[in-house]
């Protein structure tokens, strides 16, 4: 096959394809399948304190993987999402909802993972995002949703008592407080786009209520670069406690062969290069040449 390289000077000594170009009949882009990895942050698990009993888990980022097709000499815009607060150990406080992650740019419909729902300690429902937040406790029901391809909702007490609901997980819904135990957060789904299985985007679980007159237990923090929602606190007459803090999200993108992108931590598995970004960030093509049929 021949290859032609077409170039137009941006008069800063790099070369571009100039705006608005088109390819003539029979150019075509060599273009590159990429397969991704997009997780949003999770979201933050409630608070409950002064003898009140437990509070809902927080949601799980939004979890999205499929494959896409990337243009040569094209820049790719990455963002991702924070994991939400927990809540305050002052009272009965709602965590935050996670913050979506992204991979957006031309040719492509911007992909986009919804941050986890917060758990709830001062409302009765978690909220809803890529997998929904837990109830607080004393509240039957139902809780935050999750978002369709995402994520699922949390959940309330079955009982109406003290233990929090578990927030909504990739893989399956929250688990239900039962009595005076917190709910477990949802299960996350595998992915082994780095080569090695991880598991991203489990929810938060619910805060168990210790009984009166005893201490309390503050919420477990979502991993960092997961997704998973922070799990709700739980208490007794005395204290304050604070809901978990959700994990930051994640975006992983890989494509066959040798690195032809730049921007993020490059790795290599299994003849696969492997962009991981913990953070905001740009995806470059280095690729500047068109073939022709």
């Amino acid at each position: 096959m021949a290859e032609i390289k077409y170039f137009g000077s941006d008069n800063n000594g790099s070369f571009v394809r100039p705006l608005n170009y088109t390819f003539p009949a029979g150019l075509n882009a060599l273009t590159t399948s990429i397969n991704y990895l997009v997780v949003a942050g999770g979201g933050g698990g409630g608070s409950r304190n002064g003898n009140a009993g437990g509070a809902g888990g927080g949601g799980a980022g939004g979890f999205l993987t499929a494959t896409e097709t990337l243009q040569p000499n094209t820049t790719y815009t990455i963002t991702v999402g924070g994991g939400g607060n927990g809540g305050a150990g002052n009272g009965e406080n709602n965590g935050t909802n996670g913050s979506n992650s992204s991979i957006s740019g031309t040719g492509i419909t911007t992909i986009t993972s919804i941050g986890g729902g917060f758990g709830a300690g001062g409302t009765n429902n978690g909220a809803s995002g890529g997998s929904g937040g837990g109830n607080r406790s004393q509240v039957a029901g139902a809780a935050g949703s999750g978002t369709p391809g995402q994520g699922f909702a949390g959940a309330g007490n079955l009982s109406g008592l003290d233990g929090g609901g578990g927030g909504g997980g990739a893989g399956a819904v929250g688990s239900a407080g039962t009595g005076f135990t917190g709910g477990t957060g949802g299960a996350g789904v595998a992915s082994s786009i780095t080569g090695s299985s991880v598991t991203y985007a489990v929810g938060g679980s619910g805060g168990t209520y210790p009984g009166q007159n005893n201490g309390g237990t503050t919420g477990a923090a979502g991993t960092t670069n997961r997704g998973n929602g922070g799990g709700g606190s739980g208490t007794g007459s005395t204290g304050n406690y604070f809901g978990g803090a959700g994990g930051s999200g994640v975006v992983i993108i890989s494509y066959a062969g040798s690195q032809i992108f730049t921007g993020g931590t490059v790795t290599s598995s299994g003849g696969n290069t492997i962009h991981t970004f913990t953070g905001d960030g740009s995806l470059v093509s280095t690729v500047t040449a068109y073939s022709i049929n």
